[in-house]
């Protein structure tokens, strides 16, 4: 068996990267595609590889002859490859592709060893590599019925997003036998180059003999195995995170800070949302509003905050919308002068958004991190500070403090003169989370020192349209919020959520209701890990503790690198002293059961 590699293209949305150099000669974490491929099929009963070379050409073959290969490679070279298209390089090498079966590969790609292998070793002669289409995912589709029979090969002019469910994408890796080559392949190739010219591409051939019955070409779905297809900086960036070894993967994943839809196969138990919101009818309507939404422009700050007071039936005088609760953050304590209380270990955001040398921080001395408003007072009572933050349900702990008891700090620190700031991102995840918001009116008149801070991402289920609230009493605050940020920070999409989200409030409660059950259901399968202590929670997520058999990190690295699960590592958070902490979301029960199987037998 031989290789032919197609390597001639320009590949310019790489920019810089191709300027001296073709797409094959990319690296992906220190090593080319050209290496890695080469030596994926040295591996393998490989008689020769010939590589169809063009831009940048005498590059290309210097290098691959500098390597001294244990294989004999041959180089094809299109010299006119900045005005032809790959059936024209393929068709450069329809002579030695009739000389022996053939593994034909496009140079762009990524991919672990046992594609190649299980490619070789299935007994069809003549395969197309393809995978169930992802959203990321761009170029050639294909159907095939039960059989893996190619049915229709789909370009991009015939794509439909109402099919998706039926499409398979090209991984453009395919095994064609010389007979398939020599009796099928080649004359329609010719024909079609004759017919069509030599600008196309030469999945357009398939495309023609996949409608002849007696044709023996099928497609050949690939499981769980990584790949990747590199044709611009994303690409590239996303494939280093893929294809990172075991020391390196996990910072990768970690630095992108989300984004995790183009990761499919990841399993997020980093990122909180409620598993239970927003229905589908809701989703539905925003899709058949999608047209319009997205060809509008939003409306601006007093809409919105319009819109987020009804949404939480408050005074619109009281409320600010913002680009996700990160963004009010900021803005708040821009206004802050002196010193601000903060119980560590904590959300991040706010230490981080404040001069550290004017944080006062109060720590739990006990393993589950808890505590009451009495420890809060007696610890911050002689300290000076101007403004207390309280995060409640607390994040990472899910310590939680009832409603009563955060007014009776709120009036404490009203006769102390300290603004208190209360996250309350979580709180509708707690039991009877109805009764328990701050935001009402007569609270928000009676404490103009108190500010709450609300996270729409998290208990609602739409952490992609980036809402959140800020919500005082203090109008002056308020208004000086909506100066400090963009009078056009929400987007028509979360605009248009909010206006409809009153007829699913019901729904909203019903999911909050599951989602309690479902945490005492986790709850109780997770405290059955001998090697993890599972502190109570009343958000959705677990802190744990993991007391033998592995460190927070190693055990980080095994549910990303074996099982694609990607879990929170708290060990660095300040105030956990490098111990092993770990926090865990709590998601819908399969993922829940899938989580707690995988940690029960690990």
């Amino acid at each position: 068996m031989q290789a032919i590699i197609l390597a001639a293209g320009m590949g310019k949305r790489l920019g810089e990267l191709t300027r001296n150099n073709t797409k094959c000669m990319i690296k992906v974490n220190g090593q080319t595609l050209i290496d890695r491929v080469i030596g994926q099929l040295m591996k393998l009963n490989i008689n020769r590889v010939i590589l169809v070379v063009g831009y940048k050409a005498e590059n290309l073959k210097n290098y691959i002859l500098s390597k001294n290969y244990n294989l004999k490679i041959e180089f094809i070279e299109n010299e006119i490859y900045d005005k032809t298209n790959n059936i024209y390089s393929l068709a450069l090498a329809k002579k030695k592709l009739q000389e022996d079966d053939t593994l034909l590969i496009e140079s762009d790609l990524i991919f672990e060893d046992n594609i190649l292998s299980g490619l070789i070793n299935e007994s069809c002669p003549n395969l197309a590599l393809v995978a169930k289409y992802e959203p990321w995912m761009d170029g050639t589709m294909v159907s095939i019925d039960r059989e893996n029979k190619i049915t229709g090969l789909i370009p991009k002019k015939s794509f439909k997003y109402s099919d998706i469910n039926n499409y398979y994408k090209t991984i453009n890796i395919y095994k064609f036998s010389k007979k398939f080559s020599k009796d099928c392949y080649v004359p329609f190739l010719e024909a079609y180059s004759k017919a069509m010219g030599n600008n196309d591409y030469y999945e357009q051939v398939l495309k023609v003999i996949t409608i002849l019955d007696d044709v023996n070409l099928k497609a050949l779905p690939i499981g769980e195995e990584k790949w990747y297809e590199i044709d611009d900086v994303q690409d590239l960036d996303i494939a280093e995170t893929i294809f990172a070894d075991e020391e390196n993967q996990l910072p990768l994943y970690q630095k992108r800070y989300g984004g995790y839809w183009r990761f499919p196969k990841l399993l997020d138990y980093c990122y909180l949302v409620n598993p239970y919101f927003p229905p589908e009818k809701l989703k539905d309507e925003i899709k058949a509003n999608f047209d319009i939404l997205l060809s509008q422009y939003p409306s601006g700050m007093r809409i919105n905050s319009l819109l987020m007071a009804k949404y939480f039936n408050l005074n619109q005088k009281y409320i600010c919308a913002g680009n996700g609760a990160a963004e009010l953050i900021k803005a708040l304590l821009t206004t802050i002068d002196g010193k601000v209380g903060m119980i560590f270990p904590t959300f991040e955001e706010y230490p981080n958004r404040y001069h550290s040398d004017n944080i006062e921080v109060f720590t739990p001395q006990n393993n589950n991190f808890s505590y009451t408003v009495t420890d809060l007072i007696t610890w911050f009572k002689d300290k000076n500070i101007s403004s207390l933050v309280l995060i409640n349900p607390d994040n990472p702990s899910g310590n939680y403090i009832p409603k009563d008891d955060v007014l009776f700090l709120a009036n404490w620190c009203l006769t102390n003169h300290i603004q208190l700031i209360v996250d309350e991102s979580f709180v509708d995840f707690t039991f009877e989370s109805q009764l328990n918001s701050l935001l009402h009116n007569d609270i928000l008149q009676n404490f103009p020192n108190l500010v709450v801070i609300k996270s729409i991402s998290k208990s609602y289920g739409v952490p992609g349209f980036r809402l959140g609230a800020i919500v005082s009493g203090n109008v002056t605050l308020i208004e000086n919020i909506k100066k400090e940020v963009s009078i056009w920070n929400i987007n028509s999409f979360a605009e248009y959520y909010m206006q409809i989200f009153g007829k699913y409030e019901s729904d909203y409660e019903i999911s909050c209701q599951l989602f309690s059950k479902e945490r005492e259901r986790f709850y109780n399968d997770l405290k059955q890990i001998s090697w993890l202590r599972v502190i109570p929670s009343q958000a959705n997520y677990f802190l744990c503790e993991v007391v033998e058999k592995f460190s927070s990190q190693e055990l980080m690295r095994i549910l990303l690198i074996k099982f694609g699960i990607l879990i929170k590592d708290c060990s660095t958070k300040p105030g956990f002293e490098r111990k092993n902490y770990i926090r865990m979301a709590v998601r819908g029960t399969k993922d829940n059961q899938k989580l707690y199987n995988i940690l029960a037998n690990i």
